[in-house]
């Protein structure tokens, strides 16, 4: 396994039930996958398989004053789905679960950091929504098209790489600095 780390935060939306999928599609491109669900997307992802299939424990809550730190520094970070919801509380600096705080944090870090909305046309539409996409967007994030996962065929599989090539196409394999 390389020692690039990406971060895989997934939000409650339908591609999270396969988040498996993209997994192996990222350790297919030697990324360490570290995987910080939302509150709500740990009732939607398969933990036990994501965290057999990673060797990391699925994060979910910010750690305790008396715990140690256990991500290691990321070199990447893919938001995978990412939801109405995140996308707001994101853009309004909301800081309540461990997702939002990294999401916030590495915004000033210069990590990359990629994030595929997967919401309703009726959501998106909300005027909120693209001041928000545009406030995120000049912050450094960096946006696939909105429902770029959804397959085309409802039979097929999420298309994940949209995300990967993304990814690969401006993630420095180089060495990271600690």
């Amino acid at each position: 396994m390389s020692n690039r780390v990406l971060y895989l935060i997934v939000c409650a939306a339908p591609p999270a039930r396969n988040i498996t999928e993209l997994i192996d599609l990222l350790h297919a491109d030697s990324w360490d996958v570290h995987v910080i669900a939302t509150p709500s997307a740990l009732e939607w992802i398969p933990i036990s398989k994501v965290e057999a299939q990673t060797g990391h424990p699925v994060s979910h809550r910010p750690r305790r004053p008396d715990e140690a730190r256990t991500l290691p520094k990321a070199d990447a970070v893919v938001v995978a789905p990412t939801t109405f919801n995140t996308i707001n509380q994101w853009a309004n600096g909301t800081n309540d679960t461990l997702a939002l705080g990294i999401l916030n944090e590495v915004l000033g870090l210069q990590v990359p950091v990629i994030a595929t909305v997967y919401a309703k046309p009726s959501l998106t539409s909300h005027p909120a929504f693209g001041t928000h996409i545009g406030l995120l967007t000049g912050a450094g994030v960096i946006f696939t098209e909105t429902e770029s996962l959804r397959p085309t065929d409802p039979s097929h599989p999420f298309e994940w790489r949209t995300v990967t090539e993304l990814l690969a196409s401006f993630a420095d394999p180089g060495a990271r600095e600690r």
